[in-house]
């Protein structure tokens, strides 16, 4: 669970033990949230604020001309060694550090239509040059700026084909009149039953691929820049999600304008800009640096509960309080009862037992697990929103909370308004079992490989209000992807049925999750999703452990029976997986803390720690192997990967999932020196070992053999290319759907071969 920051978790803690004994066991007996809520707000003292205001100073979000400056020259360092990309990425720290109407400002805008105009991106450069125009480019060097929009206008009239951008696709402009949907296929429903609560089955066949669910967020909010989301190339240059993606709907581009305000939010264009400022930035961006310091999850409840406001919180919470329920007797069967969208809740006052589709009451009615928490956790979140939502009071309220029938002065804060804080805890502790990571493959264009290297990494934490509704297995039958940006075209894969909601007025956030049949469904088969412990990726007993930790139940899906079962046979047979005796190549079996070969005639052993050690040598050998790859010293690399090769041949079986994480190393350096035969040979290597790990119809699999389909092509064998492009297309579209830039480029790739043959 993403926690506030350390240093406010220790001072939280120190507050908790400090609490008399009659103050614990008080706040320990709470169950209500406001009530939490609310003796959270008469513990907070002007030291914890002054604490608070400390903490959060170290996330500064306040412009700064020198900054704005110096990203402009390192800008300017890039642009000269033709790195344009980069520059553009420099240029657009700088847009966003530099204060509005400035020279400066107008200086960064107009050397990022230079290196837009290098990079065919023609309209992006002509907005910047009009943007840098507005802010007051110095006249004198006005002329340059006039050439380059002449150029690019020129551009613009060549035929279509000749305007291809090079690196990234521009946005499409967002359509403000586009409706809020979520979409059930037909086919599709959801359930209730007392022992798995809501839940979503099939109601009739469903083939590998098809869609079965798209849904919209609710709210989401991009992850800052960390070590784990960061993008390092070989001259040592950083940039984190926060400078590649749009802050409000997500989608990539290098032609951010900023917010007038604060130095971190950027967005794609004027129209994500205006959209953000008036749902919630205009709230949160004079306390930006702390919701730095809070953390994603803190940040998105405060979000969600923004955006929903004091009215609908209200509806809500007098529905919940005074709406006749049907009684459970409803419920005397164990069968799972269908439930339509709008029908009136049966059992529970808390709407757990409906189906809200993509509204607000489907959010709310998302447990909590209030009793889950521990009590020193529900004091930290209960402590943390407390001080959010005092810090919020330091301007003046947002209109959809302060727009109520409440007697008042206009523009102040009213007591009744510390409902935004109590429902924004509310949502935190939601948040903990139903966050959903937004995902994004990206590619590390700086490197300069000949076959792509990219990886998938989470660019921000998003609140689905269907997708929430599946049930997790460590072995799921769907995959799903999302769509990022503001899209032309509705979320109509299929036909909508139950569950399609619109919300007039409303524009989108931008993130769409898709959900697809991964396996052949049959009618009553519950559709599964993976909560991230995944039967290919983690050992049973660890899967469980975490699942428990922060879902609160204990997994029993059918994979988890299943490798309990192998568990317990591997024991009595002492079997010790991919690991292969040292003197006669035969597997080895465990014994107490050592292995022993199960050759009747070899007898040798080797201890448990000596192949950990063993192990952590090869991983070591890697890693130098990859520092050098990022930066081109390709032989020293090989001369590495080769002894590690030998080494590994000596101990692991060839499907060992290190076997293949060395196969593909080595690939990928013949790659870059143009051997497309060696590198092909050793990619099929580490296909073997992936197709092990995840299995046939896994989306890894189907990545390494686009991989392959590339190695085939830059190597000119047309007939082995058209071989494995069309098993990589099937795992690809079945995981990601027949838009994903990889199909798209398979489709090319099959076009261009049989045009040779």
């Amino acid at each position: 669970m993403d926690l506030p920051c350390p240093e406010w978790v220790r001072h939280v803690e120190q507050k908790w033990t400090e609490l008399k004994t009659e103050g614990t066991e008080r706040f320990c007996l709470l169950t209500d949230i406001d009530a939490m809520f609310n003796y959270g707000l008469s513990l907070i003292r002007p030291e914890d604020l002054n604490c608070f205001s400390r903490i959060s100073e170290k996330y500064s979000v306040k412009k700064s001309p020198e900054r704005a400056s110096e990203f402009r020259q390192q800008g300017n360092l890039s642009f000269k060694v033709k790195d344009y990309t980069t520059a553009a990425l420099y240029y657009s720290k700088g847009v966003c550090h530099a204060d509005k109407n400035t020279e400066e400002l107008s200086l960064c805008y107009a050397n990022r239509s230079a290196a837009l105009f290098y990079q065919g991106l023609y309209r992006e450069c002509l907005e910047d040059i009009r943007r840098s125009l507005e802010a007051g480019y110095p006249s004198h060097l006005q002329d340059k700026l006039r050439a380059r929009q002449t150029a690019c206008l020129n551009q613009l009239q060549k035929p279509e084909k000749y305007n291809q951008p090079t690196t990234y696709q521009p946005t499409p402009p967002c359509q403000k009149s586009r409706n809020t949907k979520t979409c059930i296929s037909p086919g599709v429903s959801v359930y209730f039953s007392r022992e798995k609560g809501r839940h979503i089955l099939t109601t009739e066949n469903k083939p590998a691929g098809e869609v079965v669910l798209e849904d919209e967020a609710f709210c989401c909010v991009l992850i800052p820049g960390n070590k784990l989301n960061t993008m390092t190339n070989k001259t040592g240059k950083i940039f984190n999600t926060q400078d590649r993606h749009c802050h409000h709907c997500l989608s990539q581009s290098l032609s951010f304008v900023p917010c007038p305000n604060c130095s971190y939010v950027r967005y794609c264009g004027e129209c994500c800009q205006k959209d953000a400022w008036e749902r919630w930035h205009q709230w949160e961006c004079p306390i930006g640096a702390d919701l730095l310091a809070i953390g994603v999850l803190g940040h998105l409840a405060l979000r969600v509960a923004l955006k929903a406001g004091q009215n609908e919180v209200k509806r809500v919470k007098k529905s919940t309080s005074q709406e006749d329920h049907v009684t459970c007797s409803s419920y005397k069967s164990d069968s799972p009862v269908r439930l339509s969208l709008g029908d009136p809740c049966r059992e529970s006052s808390d709407h757990t037992d409906c189906y809200h589709g993509n509204t607000y009451m489907g959010i709310y009615s998302l447990l909590p697990h209030v009793a889950q928490h521990s009590p020193s956790s529900r004091f930290l979140l209960a402590v943390t929103m407390v001080v959010l939502y005092m810090r919020l009071q330091g301007g003046p309220p947002p209109d959809v909370w302060a727009s109520c029938e409440d007697e008042g002065e206009s523009g102040t804060w009213q007591p009744e308004m510390s409902m935004l804080g109590a429902m924004a805890l509310r949502h935190m502790m939601q948040l903990r079992c139903n966050a959903q990571a937004v995902t994004a493959v990206m590619v590390k264009e700086e490197s300069g490989m000949a076959v792509q290297s990219s990886s998938e990494i989470r660019i921000a934490t998003a609140i689905f209000p269907v997708l929430s509704l599946l049930n997790h297995s460590c072995s799921p039958n769907t995959s799903i992807s999302f769509t990022t940006g503001c899209q032309t075209d509705p979320l109509n894969q299929f036909g909508c049925s139950e569950g399609h909601t619109d919300h007039p007025g409303t524009s989108r956030s931008g993130v769409t999750v898709t959900v697809r049949a991964s396996k052949d469904l049959t009618p009553g088969q519950e559709i599964l999703h993976c909560y991230g412990p995944h039967c290919s990726r983690m050992e049973v007993k660890e899967r469980q452990r975490l699942l428990l930790e922060q879902y609160y139940f204990h997994c029993n899906c059918q994979a988890c029976k299943r490798d309990l079962i192998e568990a317990s046979q591997n024991a009595t047979e002492d079997a010790a997986p991919g690991l292969k005796c040292v003197k006669c190549g035969k597997p080895l079996r465990s014994y107490m803390e050592r292995y022993m070969c199960s050759g009747l005639s070899c007898g040798h052993q080797i201890t448990s720690a000596d192949v950990q050690n063993k192990l952590k040598g090869l991983q070591s050998l890697l890693d130098e192997a990859f520092h050098l790859i990022e930066r081109d010293r390709f032989d020293k690399a090989l001369k590495i990967l080769k002894s590690a090769t030998s080494q590994a041949n000596s101990i692991l079986t060839e499907s060992h999932p290190f076997q293949g994480a060395l196969a593909d190393a080595r690939a990928r350096v013949y790659a870059t020196t143009g051997e497309w035969s060696l590198a092909a040979s050793h990619l099929k290597c580490s296909i073997l070992a992936i197709q092990a790990q995840f299995g046939e119809d896994s989306i890894e699999l189907g990545q390494q053999l686009f991989k392959l389909a590339q190695l085939h092509f830059n190597g000119g064998d047309c007939g082995a290319a058209l071989s494995v492009i069309p098993r990589a297309r099937k795992l690809l579209s079945l995981h990601c759907g027949p838009h994903c830039e990889e199909l798209q480029e398979l489709q090319e790739m099959e076009r261009c071969l049989q045009g040779l043959l």
